[in-house]
């Protein structure tokens, strides 16, 4: 079963070569289980038990299912990522080289491990907006060949390079594109191929690299599981599973998957943006629900904020935390924080592991060294638009933002347990207390 589901991931991670590309397939998964499109320029009417999702900016989704017995409702939000580090190619894209090479103008996309680019066979894909007649329309490419690499300097000229180096991004990771012969303006030729349009019809673009490896599982038992962007499609995969397994009809059931969660999420649709309240807020309105329900609903709700957490590294595990460290396969990280870089505390890990030990699913605990500091996650960045329990929860990995991942082919099938567990449970305060209900 571990298997069949880490083969059913990497199809996915290989349909998702970017943020746009990663919607898409998440879209069309959502479609084929009933979902229905809104859009946000449009009136929303929608019905007790509906299905339905919106898009913002084609990298961001937020999918919900309403329940039909609506008195005393809460949310019930998984919220994960659908970007990565990378590198963007800038809008005039080639350089050339002593007239013998053209090389990609590109500028890094989130904080990446550059050495880990360097060669191995890339390619680009992102989105084309295209005009046609008097209007535009967005057009998703993945040229699907080998296309560039970044050539490493041989140790002979770079003697010291394993003492230590500092990668320049200007320099040092420009991909080679093409050799004499090459012009520039090559690259928007196979763009526009690839979206099938005339070169004149595109207007602008977003394009970016991806790593061209195939995902793989191994080890000695095949207990792990390599692949590009782990972080954190992995979670945005098993939370969608989770979801579409799920029901409850007290909840409103919501999947969110934010981009730009690299970059800060302080973007039209990033975690920090209006995006997950305009959408809780207009749900309400679409069922004429009263603004007070909606304030009572959010009170009682409850957010898995899920993002991968740093395995301890088997060359370096003073880099962790001697107690509160977590391993591969052993089950779903929670990430505490006293500075709140992370939102759990006792109210919300006491709320999860509950829901974890009705799932069958093993946790474990993930808190930073003390002389280290954490980054923020998508769960206290929404919470500063919408304030609800929150907990931050991902699967354990190996290289996060490198190229190319490792996690434990166990994980993802136990992150769809809980999910599923999660979007069968009704919350709810009463007295002061809280409550679960299967």
């Amino acid at each position: 079963m571990y298997k069949q589901i880490s083969e059913e991931m990497t199809g996915f991670l290989k349909e998702c070569p970017t943020a746009f590309h990663a919607v898409a397939r998440i879209r069309t998964q959502l479609e084929g289980n009933g979902y229905q499109a809104l859009r946000e320029n449009e009136k929303w009417e929608l019905l007790p038990g509906g299905k339905y999702y919106v898009t913002r900016n084609d990298s961001s989704i937020i999918a919900f299912q309403i329940g039909t017995e609506l008195s005393g409702h809460s949310f019930n939000i998984a919220a994960s990522h659908s970007d990565f580090p990378t590198f963007k190619v800038k809008e005039h894209a080639e350089l050339e080289v002593k007239k013998k090479y053209l090389q990609l103008n590109t500028e890094g996309y989130g904080g990446m491990l550059c050495a880990t680019w360097f060669d191995r066979p890339l390619s680009v894909a992102g989105r084309v907006i295209v005009k046609e007649q008097d209007h535009f329309v967005t057009k998703l490419v993945n040229i699907d060949r080998d296309l560039v690499l970044i050539p490493s300097v041989a140790i002979h000229m770079n003697r010291t390079v394993n003492d230590g180096y500092a990668y320049n991004k200007q320099v040092d990771t420009l991909p080679l594109f093409s050799a004499e012969g090459g012009q520039k303006g090559d690259l928007k030729k196979l763009v526009a191929e690839a979206a099938g349009v005339a070169e004149e019809a595109v207007y602008g673009s977003d394009i970016y690299l991806y790593n061209r490896q195939e995902p793989s599982v191994w080890g000695a038992q095949e207990e792990f599981i390599s692949a590009q962007h782990l972080d954190d499609l992995q979670c945005a995969y098993a939370s969608l599973q989770g979801f579409l397994q799920g029901q409850q009809e007290k909840s409103i059931n919501v999947y969110a998957c934010f981009d730009n969660e690299e970059v800060g999420s302080g973007t039209k649709q990033g975690a920090g943006s209006t995006f997950l309240y305009d959408t809780l807020r207009r749900i309400h309105l679409g069922l004429g629900l009263p603004e007070e329900d909606y304030y009572r609903a959010i009170a009682g709700s409850f957010m898995l904020s899920a993002d991968n957490a740093h395995a301890v590294h088997p060359n370096h595990p003073e880099k962790t935390d001697v107690e509160n460290c977590v391993y591969m396969n052993e089950g779903i990280v929670i990430k505490s924080h006293a500075g709140q870089k992370y939102t759990s505390d006792a109210v919300s890990i006491a709320l999860f592991r509950d829901l974890c030990s009705k799932a069958e699913v093993p946790v474990q605990f993930f808190a930073n060294r003390s002389d280290e500091a954490g980054g923020s996650t998508l769960g206290n960045i929404s919470s500063g638009k919408v304030s609800l329990k929150a907990v931050d929860i991902g699967l354990p990995q190996l290289a996060m933002h490198s190229a190319y991942e490792t996690a434990g082919i166990k994980d993802t099938l136990y992150m769809i347990k809980a999910m599923k567990q999660f979007f069968s449970t009704y919350f709810y305060e009463k007295d002061g207390n809280l409550f679960l209900q299967q």
